[in-house]
């Protein structure tokens, strides 16, 4: 079952792990194999992602507001991330998200 994501989760893990030997492209791979697909279209979701607003002292990102807004539409606050914002984050405005990487 593949890793559902959105392009900005995409950009910016190409962009954190650029000085990584092969790290950009071994993130696109992953795409190429099937192993995330992306799930979703920005240009649908613009004002649903404005919620980035409500989290102006994390602040967080496109990426982050993407990926909260995809835990609303698809009912699953699982979310495999190294990112802490996410135990601020709240996903139908009050539930917690389950990180699996989480400590």
């Amino acid at each position: 079952m593949p890793l559902l994501t959105c392009e900005a989760v995409v950009s910016e893990t190409c962009f954190l792990v650029r000085h990584a030997r092969g790290g950009p492209s071994a993130v696109l791979e992953l795409l190429s194999r099937g192993a995330l697909r992306i799930a979703f279209q920005l240009e649908d979701n613009v004002s649903a992602v404005r919620l980035m607003a409500r989290y102006a002292r994390v602040p967080m990102s496109l990426a982050d507001a993407c990926l909260v807004h995809m835990a609303d539409e698809l009912n699953t606050g699982r979310i495999l991330t190294l990112d802490d914002d996410f135990a601020i984050y709240r996903w139908l405005r009050s539930r917690v998200f389950e990180r699996l990487l989480a400590g």
